[in-house]
């Protein structure tokens, strides 16, 4: 084969790729050229603002700044890309340290932590009267919801992801619900399109879907978006440093509200100051002590994928007991936490790249470092 003729067959088929491309979904063009998603991937998208309003600082421990990441779990920090770690101890910092350009100042992307941010919301709705209870039928406020096996399915089914709804949740696939989802412009269609293929209310499986339609909920029984609301019931009142960004379908559109909440990293430390506090901020109630206790309390009834009794999470948090205590946290996508320990007045944030691949207990082992990390920097081991 000459160079001429080699030549006109690679034009060809890069005009024939480009063409494919061009004439592909948005969210399959956005899934090709981004590859992996992204701690910063609210500067793609379109945002609304959750804002901020009078700033209440955090204080500083005595010795702050003078400490260093343990010398044990430095390589893990490392090999998983920590950007951002923070230790706070009885309502002050301990530690704060960042890496690879980030700073205080930074946004992170929260991924699967804003389900959590999701159920407080709903809390807030609950005490309000906009819901009546979390056992209100998800039919009262999605019209499609009102027919067929779907008006079986309530608001406690949601958040504890028992709803038995058909989302796919594949963080690897081109073609899954999460991934059209993620980077596609209707999400509340591709929530609102879900079958039943199971009863609700035995099964756990964890389904972004679930978050979206409780977001959809909020909307239509508070007559505000879910930012609006956030930063009404959550950003105001806690005293955000600065406003947070919901990333959005599209710029009329909604959040997506399964993921994508960025704020920097002191300001995600309130949010886990406020489950540290079962609601309470300071000497304020943000969301009611009944509803936290459910929220942190697992259901005991639903059946998981191993055929076990779900003791790990409770509404839209995930639970465990570890050294010990028992711990409230947030968990995203590449290894994003928000750790509380009541017991020990601790809130442990960390940000990073990666998570590790290995499980113990069913949940990435890198939980367990940084958990250790955040015990030793705060003097408690």
């Amino acid at each position: 084969m000459n160079r001429f003729r080699f030549t006109r067959i690679l034009l060809i088929a890069v005009a024939i790729l480009a063409v494919a491309y061009a004439m592909s979904p948005l969210y399959l063009r956005y899934a090709l050229l981004y590859q992996q998603p992204d701690l910063d991937d609210y500067t793609i998208f379109s945002n609304r603002v959750v804002m901020a309003g009078e700033y209440q600082p955090w204080s500083e421990s005595p010795g702050f700044g003078s400490k260093t990441i343990p010398q044990t779990y430095e390589k893990q920090f490392d090999k998983l890309k920590t950007v951002a770690f923070l230790v706070i101890k009885e309502e002050k910092i301990v530690f704060e340290k960042y890496w690879k350009g980030y700073s205080a100042e930074s946004r992170f992307n929260s991924f699967s932590m804003a389900p959590s941010i999701v159920s407080l919301l709903i809390g807030a709705a609950v005490d309000e009267g906009y819901i009546k209870s979390v056992d209100q039928p998800a039919g009262d406020f999605i019209p499609a919801f009102r027919t067929g096996d779907k008006a079986k399915i309530t608001i406690r089914h949601l958040l504890e992801m028992s709803s038995g709804l058909s989302w796919d949740e594949s963080y690897s696939s081109l073609t899954s619900m999460t991934t059209k989802g993620y980077y596609g412009d209707d999400i509340n269609s591709l929530v609102l399109e879900q079958a039943v293929v199971r009863e609700p209310g035995i099964y756990f499986d964890y389904k972004s879907g679930n978050t979206q339609l409780l977001a959809i909920i909020l909307a239509y029984a508070t007559g505000r978006n879910i930012s609006t609301y956030a930063s009404e019931k959550l950003w105001i009142p806690m005293g955000a440093q600065g406003d947070a960004l919901w990333s959005m379908d599209k710029a009329t559109g909604v959040e997506k509200a399964f993921c994508c909440f960025n704020a920097n990293m002191r300001d995600f430390a309130r949010i886990g100051e406020l489950a540290l506090n079962r609601g309470r901020w300071f000497d304020r109630q943000l969301v009611s002590e009944s509803y936290m206790n459910q929220a942190f309390a697992p259901s005991g009834q639903l059946i998981d994928s191993q055929s076990k009794l779900v003791s790990y999470y409770g509404w839209q948090w995930w639970l465990m007991n570890y050294r010990g205590y028992s711990v409230y946290y947030m968990m995203g996508l590449n290894g994003q936490y928000v750790i509380a320990v009541p017991e020990l007045k601790m809130v442990i944030v960390r940000f990073g790249k990666k998570s590790s691949t290995e499980l113990i207990r069913g949940i990435p082992a890198d939980f367990f470092t940084w958990f250790d990390a955040g015990m030793e920097l705060a003097g408690l081991r």
